[in-house]
């Protein structure tokens, strides 16, 4: 519940924040250059600022605790491990951190690949062997060294910008139809409501595509993984994954787009899930394609 709170509680500052300032500017959401003002602030604004604040919202609602001097031999061994596939990627290294958690997971994130976190849960300590945590530490190293998390945000905003001005546009087409011959200037009560419902349908269409590209960089991560930490520890992590993940529906967290596994729906949810299936993934190192 923390989690939740605190990433909702961040995502409305930071709008409430970047309104007070549009309207202390004077920026008017219905002119042309007043509307792509705040297309632009509101769709890169939101997006960029979370990135940076990725790491540090993720220490506190993981409860995430950093690994700053090693106190066993597998701290220092997991440290060693980070350290090791850092260099071979050519990024400077993570801090590393352990989150309680019973499910076997882990994230990375960060606002760039030299300034990162590289995370895992207690449960993918206890369900996995030290080959296949050293597998899934070399995806996350991958998703760091791709630019996998600025990517994503900027994905993001560019969709996010594109979804502000579309709704407003199709507000003011409907709401000038319903108004007819009505100059009296302004705007109707048409023009909030159906650019209210624009921004939602549109919305969830972006969303499609950020999950589309979430997907196709799980695999490219799988790649990542198997030249760091060889192509059979990857597919052994990924069956012990699927042994663990795939018998239930476990519900996704909120930095599954940044973890090792995710929840996979059906039918139309697969257009809404951040991980391709498990199955899938290890068929693409199967055949040489990850």
């Amino acid at each position: 519940m923390l989690r939740v709170l605190l990433f909702v509680a961040t995502n409305f500052a930071v709008v409430t924040v970047l309104y007070i300032v549009l309207t202390i500017l004077g920026v008017s959401s219905r002119t042309g250059s007043g509307l792509l003002i705040l297309a632009l602030v509101f769709g890169f604004g939101g997006s960029m600022i979370s990135l940076l604040m990725s790491k540090w919202l993720a220490k506190r609602s993981m409860g995430v605790q950093i690994i700053e001097q090693p106190q066993t031999p597998f701290e220092q061994w997991l440290f060693e491990i980070v350290r090791k596939q850092s260099e071979q990627s050519g990024i400077r290294m993570p801090e590393v951190g352990i989150f309680d958690q019973p499910d076997p997971n882990a994230f990375a994130t960060g606002w760039n690949r030299n300034d990162a976190l590289v995370a895992v849960s207690t449960g993918l300590l206890q369900h996995m062997s030290r080959d296949e945590v050293e597998a899934v530490v070399g995806h996350e190293i991958s998703h760091v060294a791709n630019g996998d998390m600025v990517t994503l945000a900027l994905i993001q905003g560019v969709l996010n910008t594109f979804v502000i001005v579309l709704a407003r546009v199709i507000g003011g087409f409907v709401d000038s139809a319903l108004r007819g011959n009505d100059d009296s200037g302004g705007v109707g009560i048409g023009y909030f409501v159906v650019s209210i419902i624009a921004e939602i349908v549109l919305g969830v269409l972006a969303s499609i595509v950020v999950m589309w590209f979430s997907r196709f960089r799980e695999f490219r991560a799988d790649a990542g993984g198997a030249r760091l930490a060889g192509r059979e520890r990857m597919i052994a992590a990924l069956r012990a994954l699927q042994r663990v993940h795939e018998p239930h529906d476990l519900p996704a967290g909120e930095f599954a787009a940044f973890g090792i596994s995710g929840n996979i729906g059906e039918g139309l949810k697969k257009l809404f899930a951040s991980h391709p299936p498990l199955q899938d993934r290890i068929n693409a190192l199967e055949a040489g394609r990850g």
